[in-house]
């Protein structure tokens, strides 16, 4: 799981970070929006004051009454006054949503925005330790978390602090007594927070941890539905999801029952001081020539008192949302903080693009590897001429796949040089590097949009490039030559089924294309990588899921595109090695016979092996499809 391999750092990190620099952190996102927030704490802190100027007005009107003179009018005009300083109150409410709401929204944008960006850069070995559902909790549960808070949590917390001492203030003047005592209830408040917080973040962390961790549980199952179906273990993925499920309803119960002490206390506390208030509020008021606390005083304390109620009680939910927000702050940088390995040089080459590729001495080992352990690719060393086709062959976990990954820079090398037309492919912008290159991967990997939207998924570079500093390597082409691009492609892979689906090259394949059989999502991946007409193609098993008589139709429209692109596929069917000018053979890591088919069948005793234990028995489908 993420948290075995990227969360224990991130919760280090977290706790070692205040409050203060976790906010901090929010400043790039804030850029310009300040301004709007700052109106609307002006106009919450304002809302906050014209409530407890009500009491004061409830003071002169409670004495005035008492008085011999005492008329209606008072009444009127009090109740007059009370009525102006609600709607005032109601309108600043107002202001403060119409200042903050459009900021909190943009500034959860911007952080989503810039969250996907980060996840675009970063290396293929971060996204293989991490889960999605880490990742895809942070993005969304997390910035909705702080969208709240910014717009309502920050402003009501600022707010209820200002209202709280303004109120102490005027209940000061009323009965300076009084004030003392009710103040006592902040002296154990001071003693419960720091402990509430230590525990309500601790709770906090861990619950948002474990939702990533329930949110990768639901997305394995649903794209393992059909698995789990056909091998009958839709109660063991329901009793793993219940064990899950469970702990984070543990913490969340742990993180409420946390949060309703404190609650608790901070409602317990004022109420029964202003229990003990009452009291000696009577007293003064019968001693009021020397007290000098009248009936009217005693009133405004009061009504001070209940509108404080609400900021007090508010001051601890808006320390649980913001020490929540918090966390959501800490797993946000967490991921932003994470360095980039892989990244464009400050100072790009470029080159005529032939598709020469050599690699030389090329070596890779996983960050993870253990120490005295051989490198999985271990020195190797091939050139492959313009227009060549070199089939890559080795036993399952070989290493074949990865070393394409290296390519592209998926992965980086840790030793040895990539030379596409003599540059080395760290020199060329990523954007250049990776428009020179077709692939195909052996798990097909197609996005919830149009079957023509996908296959072009790979020129889409040219049509959008708008970056002076990485210009496409070609001029954009027009919509009909990607339309007849998509045909070539969707031809040369057998792919042409598409025109029998409901919309044609419009319909969409659903999500990850698991609408569509492993044929057909592997055969739309190798049109994808054909249409953008790529200088070097690279296949890793791009025939795996053809039945007999499709593979052969594939393979031999393919021999079109191979006798013009340089091609490295990975083969482990003699079938598709025979598309290959030459077959190098990668054993522990090394390249150790490099030849034809042919050739490394009469000489090579491992080729033979290898060759032989991938040869697979005809399915009843397959011998019935050639009867």
């Amino acid at each position: 799981m993420p948290r075995e391999s990227g969360a224990p750092g991130a919760e280090v990190s977290g706790r070692r970070r205040t409050l203060w620099q976790a906010l901090a952190r929010l400043g790039p996102y804030l850029s310009g929006l300040k301004l709007r927030w700052t109106f609307g704490l002006i106009a919450a802190i304002g809302a906050g004051v014209v409530a407890l100027t009500i009491p004061q007005v409830l003071q002169t009107l409670v004495n005035s009454l008492l008085d011999d003179g005492a008329q209606i009018s008072a009444v009127w005009s009090a109740g007059g006054v009370i009525l102006a300083l609600g709607v005032l109150e109601a309108g600043l409410v107002y202001l403060r949503r119409f200042f903050v709401i459009p900021p909190a929204s943009d500034a959860e944008m911007s952080m989503r925005t810039r969250l996907f960006d980060k996840l675009q850069d970063l290396s293929a070995s971060f996204h293989s330790a991490w889960g999605a559902g880490q990742l895809q909790s942070r993005a969304i549960a997390d910035l909705n978390l702080l969208r709240r808070w910014f717009a309502f949590g920050s402003l009501m917390l600022i707010t209820s602090v200002v209202s709280l001492v303004v109120g102490f203030t005027l209940m000061a003047t009323l009965s300076p007594l009084l004030a003392v005592v009710f103040l006592g209830a902040a002296l154990p408040i001071m003693v419960i927070g720091p402990r509430f917080r230590q525990k309500f973040v601790h709770y906090s962390r861990a619950s948002q941890d474990q939702a990533g961790d329930v949110a990768t549980k639901v997305e394995e199952s649903v794209h393992g539905i059909r698995v789990l179906k056909a091998f009958g273990r839709g109660e063991h993925a329901l009793e793993g999801f219940t064990e899950e499920a469970d702990e984070l309803r543990d913490l969340e119960v742990s993180k409420a029952r946390t949060l309703a002490k404190f609650l608790m206390a901070m409602v317990i506390l004022p109420e029964g001081i202003l229990g003990l208030c009452l009291l000696i509020g009577l007293w003064q008021v019968a001693n009021e020539e020397t007290t000098g606390v009248s009936v009217g005083a005693l009133a405004a304390f009061f009504a001070t008192a209940a509108v404080l109620k609400g900021p007090i009680e508010g001051v601890g939910m808006m320390l649980g949302m913001t020490f929540t927000a918090k966390t959501a702050i800490d797993r946000h940088v967490d991921v932003m903080d994470t360095d980039t390995e892989i990244t464009s040089p400050a100072s790009a080459k470029t080159a005529e693009e032939h598709g020469v590729l050599e690699l030389s001495d090329v070596h890779f080992r996983f960050p993870d590897a253990a120490d005295g352990e051989r490198d999985l690719i271990d020195g190797v060393s091939l050139r492959i001429q313009p227009g060549e086709t070199m089939a890559l062959v080795s036993a399952t976990g070989g290493g074949t796949s990865t070393l394409l990954n290296l390519i592209p820079r998926l992965y980086e090398v840790t030793g040895g040089s990539i030379r596409i037309d003599g540059v080395d492919v760290r020199d060329f912008a990523l954007a250049d590097l990776r428009s020179r290159i077709g692939i195909a991967f052996e798990d097909p990997i197609l996005f919830s949009t149009s079957v023509k939207s996908n296959v072009l998924l790979g020129t889409s570079h040219l049509r959008d490039a708008d970056d002076p500093q990485n210009p496409p390597r070609r001029a954009a082409p027009a919509e009909e030559e990607l339309d007849a691009a998509m045909r070539r492609a969707l031809r040369i892979a057998d792919a042409e089924f598409v025109e029998s689906l409901p919309q044609g090259v419009e319909t969409p394949v659903g999500e990850e294309g698991l609408s569509l059989s492993g044929g057909q999502r592997q055969r739309l991946a190798l049109a994808r990588a054909i249409a953008s007409s790529p200088s070097v193609l690279l296949l890793d098993d791009p025939l795996s899921a053809l039945d007999v008589r499709t593979e052969e139709a594939v393979t031999l429209r393919l021999r079109e595109v191979l006798r013009s692109t340089t091609t490295l596929i990975v083969a482990h069917r003699p079938s598709t090695v025979a598309l290959a000018d030459r077959v190098a053979l990668l054993e522990a890591g090394r390249i150790t016979e490099v030849g034809t088919h042919a050739e490394l069948l009469e000489r090579s005793p491992k080729y033979r092996e290898v060759m032989s234990a991938s040869v697979r028995p005809l399915t009843a489908e397959e011998v019935l499809s050639h009867e």
